[in-house]
C-alpha cells in the first residue's frame, strides 16, 4: 500500500528573502527567513495541496536545518527521508526584488549538507511506499548526488511509481558562473545537455521553461531542443512559457508551442519570479497524480505559478487546496493578488504555523491586579510569573494543548522562557484597564515592536467595547485595533482579540454575536477570540454562528475567567463545551489569586507556592476535559 503521493529528492536550504522592495542586495536593511531549494519547495507546495508528500535531502546539525525539519514538519510533509549531516552546513540561499525583472539571489552552497546526498540515504522501503517521485537538475550535477537520484529512480521504476524531472537549470550551481551571478538561468554547456540527455530516459514526466528545454536539448531553437528530448525520452514534456502560460506534449513535437495541450493562465502583476517554477509544479503535480487531464493539471499549475508570482517569498506563497479551489472558482479581482483581501484572508488562515484542537491556558499576564497588592515590585512580579510558568510545565508536561498569557512589561523572563517548549503562546498589547483603548508603549507609535516579537506570540487585545458605544468612542478603538490587525499580518503574527461588553453596558444573548459582527464588517479577522462566560446556549449559539459565517478557518475561542470560582467556571465549562468552536479556556485570577497574596505577604514560599497554581490550572484542565467529553454525542 502507498502511505505517500509523491517524494521529491534534492536541494534544501534556508532563504533569507530582503524585505525591501526595490534595491540592491547590497542595500538590504532586514531579511525574511524561509524554507527554500526546488525540491523542498515542492514538497511543502503539493502538502498544502492535499498530497501526501515526503522529501529526501540533507540538512545540517544546527539551528538552520532544525528550522527546515520543524518548518516542513508544519507543512505536513513526511520528512523520513531528511538526514541529518553532522559535518556540513545547511544551504543558505540570499535573495532580492529589484524590479520586475531583476530578482538578484547569491547561493552558499560550498560543500553544503544537499550536496553529501549518496546512495546510502536512499531507502527502498520508502521509495516503495510513494506513487511518484520527482528529481530536479541541480543534483545530476555531481558524481555523489548523481548516483543518489538515479538509485531512487531505479527503484522507483521497481515499485511502480512515476518519475517526474524539473530540469531546474542553475548554471551557478553547475560551476559555469561566478558567485555573484547566481540570478543567471542559461548558459549554453554540451557538457551539462549530455548529463541530462543520458538521465532523460529514467523519467514519465519533464518540465521545463524554454531554456530548461534548450540545455536537456542542446539547442536555443525550443522546437529542435523538445524532438531532442524527446528522441531519448517517452516522457510527457510540459514547457513553461511565462505569461503565454504551458503547454504539454505526450507524443511527437509539433511545429509551434501552440499546437501543444495547454490550460488557461491568469492576467496577474508579476511581483517576484523566484520560486515560481516549483508553485508551477505542485500544481502540475496535484493535477498529475490525480488524474487529470493536461489542460485541468496545467490550469492549477498555472494557477499556482501566478500565486507564487505574486507574492514574497517561495513556499510561504503558495496556495492551500481551498484556496487554490476559491480562486479557480472566482477568478482574478485584482491583477496584484496580494493585494486582494479576500484571497489573502484565505492564504492566511489556511497556511498557518499550527492549529490547536484544544488551547487551556494559564492566564497570568495582569499587571494592574498585581500592582495592586500590597508588597508588589516590579522585580517581585517577575519572579512570580517565573513561578505561574513553572505551574504551566508541571501540568503541561510536553504534552501539547496546552498554553499560557504572558506580559513583556513584568513577566519577560517567564515570556522568554516559555518560548519553544509547545506552549500556545498569549502575549498582550493594551494598557490595563484603557477605554478608549491604548496600547502598551513597547509597541512604539507605528506598532513597530512587533516586529522584534517571536512568531509563535500571539497578540492578545483586550478591548472594552459594546455595540451601544458612542460613536466617537467606536470609532477611535476601531481605529487602533485595525492599525493592530494590519500590523500582526504584517509581522507574520496571529492575533487575538477580546472583547468583554458585560463591562460597559447591559447585555443580551446577541451582545456578543453583534460586536464579532461589526468587526467583521470593517475588515478585522482575528485568528482567536477570548471571549466572556455566556450565560446560554441561544447566546453562545449566536456568537459561533458571527464567527463561523465570516471566517470559516478561524482557530476559535477560549473562554475568560473573570475571577470566577471553580464552581461558576465548571457551569461556564459545561454550556460552552457543546460548541466545537470553543477551544479551551484562558483564566487566571481563579488560580494566582490567593497563591500570590500568601507569597508576597511571606505566608508560603516559591515550591509551595508553584504546587497550589498547578494543581488549581490542573483541576481546571480537569473540568473542561470533563465537560467537553460530556458534551460529545
Amino acid at each position: 500500500m502507498k502511505t505517500l503521493d509523491v517524494i521529491t529528492i534534492g536541494r534544501s536550504s534556508v532563504d533569507l528573502y530582503g524585505a525591501q522592495i526595490g534595491g540592491r542586495l547590497e542595500d538590504m536593511g532586514s531579511f525574511q527567513k524561509y524554507i527554500g531549494g526546488s525540491p523542498t519547495n515542492m514538497a511543502a507546495g503539493t502538502a498544502r495541496l492535499g498530497l501526501k508528500s515526503g522529501l529526501i535531502t540533507r540538512v545540517g546539525d544546527e539551528h538552520m536545518g532544525r528550522f527546515i525539519r520543524e518548518e516542513l514538519a508544519r507543512e505536513g510533509v513526511d520528512t523520513q527521508g531528511v538526514v541529518t549531516d553532522p559535518v556540513r552546513l545547511t544551504a543558505l540561499v540570499i535573495l532580492g526584488i529589484r524590479d520586475e525583472q531583476q530578482f538578484p539571489l547569491i547561493f552558499y552552497r560550498e560543500n553544503c549538507a544537499d550536496m553529501a546526498l549518496c546512495e546510502e540515504d536512499i531507502a527502498e522501503d520508502y521509495i516503495a511506499s510513494t506513487r511518484a517521485v520527482i528529481a530536479t537538475g541541480t543534483h545530476l550535477s555531481h558524481a555523489r548526488t548523481e548516483a543518489a537520484v538515479i538509485k531512487a529512480l531505479k527503484l522507483a521504476r521497481k515499485h511502480g511509481a512515476q518519475t517526474a524531472l524539473d530540469i531546474d537549470y542553475r548554471p551557478n550551481l553547475w560551476g559555469l558562473a561566478g558567485h555573484g551571478d547566481g540570478e543567471s538561468r542559461f548558459i549554453e554547456s554540451a557538457g551539462v545537455t549530455a548529463k541530462l540527455q543520458a538521465h532523460l530516459h529514467y523519467f514519465d514526466l519533464i518540465v521545463g521553461t524554454e531554456e530548461e528545454f534548450h540545455i536537456a536539448g542542446g539547442s536555443t531553437n525550443t522546437i529542435e531542443a523538445l524532438r531532442a528530448v524527446r528522441a531519448v525520452s517517452k516522457a510527457t514534456l510540459v514547457c513553461k512559457r511565462g505569461a503565454a502560460g504551458a503547454a504539454a506534449f505526450e507524443g511527437a513535437i509539433p511545429d509551434t508551442l501552440d499546437q501543444g495541450q495547454t490550460g488557461p493562465g491568469f492576467p496577474i502583476e508579476v511581483f517576484n519570479v523566484l520560486g515560481a517554477g516549483d508553485g508551477f509544479m505542485s500544481g502540475l503535480t496535484k493535477g498529475w497524480l490525480d488524474g487529470e487531464s493536461w489542460p485541468n493539471a496545467l490550469k492549477y499549475a498555472n494557477a499556482c505559478g501566478a500565486f507564487a508570482v505574486s507574492r514574497h517569498g517561495c513556499t510561504p506563497a503558495y496556495p492551500s487546496l481551498e484556496e487554490l479551489q476559491f480562486f479557480l472558482e472566482r477568478g482574478v479581482k485584482t491583477p496584484a493578488l496580494r493585494k486582494d483581501a479576500d484571497l489573502e484572508q484565505i492564504h492566511w488562515s489556511t497556511n498557518r504555523r499550527k492549529t490547536w484542537p484544544q488551547v487551556r491556558a494559564f492566564a497570568f499576564d495582569h499587571r494592574l491586579q498585581l500592582e495592586e497588592v500590597a508588597g508588589s515590585t516590579p522585580e517581585k512580579m517577575a519572579a512570580f510569573k517565573e513561578l505561574c510558568l513553572d505551574a504551566v510545565l508541571q501540568v503541561s508536561q510536553g504534552e501539547p494543548g496546552y498554553g499560557l498569557l504572558c506580559d513583556n512589561r513584568l513577566g519577560k523572563s517567564a515570556l522568554h522562557r516559555a518560548a519553544g517548549q509547545g506552549l500556545w503562546i498569549g502575549r498582550p498589547v493594551e494598557w490595563p484597564a484603557s477605554r478608549p483603548l491604548t496600547l502598551e508603549p513597547e509597541l512604539g507609535p507605528d506598532f513597530g515592536g512587533l516586529s522584534e516579537w517571536a512568531l509563535e506570540n500571539t497578540v492578545k487585545v483586550l478591548c472594552f467595547c459594546h455595540p451601544d458605544d458612542q460613536p466617537q468612542m467606536q470609532a477611535e478603538q476601531e481605529a487602533t485595533i485595525t492599525r493592530l490587525f494590519h500590523a500582526c499580518r504584517r509581522n507574520r503574527l496571529e492575533m487575538l482579540l477580546e472583547v468583554i461588553p458585560s463591562k460597559v453596558g447591559p447585555v443580551d444573548d446577541l451582545t456578543t454575536a453583534k460586536l464579532i459582527s461589526r468587526f467583521y464588517d470593517i475588515g478585522i479577522y482575528p485568528d482567536w477570540w477570548k471571549l466572556e462566560p455566556m450565560q446560554s446556549r441561544e447566546a453562545w449559539a449566536a456568537t459561533c454562528e458571527a464567527i463561523t459565517s465570516r471566517d470559516a478557518h478561524t482557530q476559535g475561542i477560549v473562554i475568560l475567567g473573570l475571577g470566577q470560582s471553580e464552581a461558576e467556571l465548571s457551569a461556564s465549562f459545561r454550556l460552552a463545551a457543546e460548541f466545537p468552536l470553543v477551544k479551551g479556556f484562558a483564566v487566571g485570577r481563579t488560580i494566582f489569586a490567593q497563591p500570590y497574596a500568601d507569597w508576597i505577604a511571606g505566608r508560603i514560599d516559591d515550591a509551595s507556592t508553584t504546587a497550589t497554581m498547578a494543581e488549581g490550572f490542573r483541576r481546571l484542565c480537569g473540568i473542561w476535559d470533563a465537560a467537553r467529553k460530556g458534551a460529545q454525542p
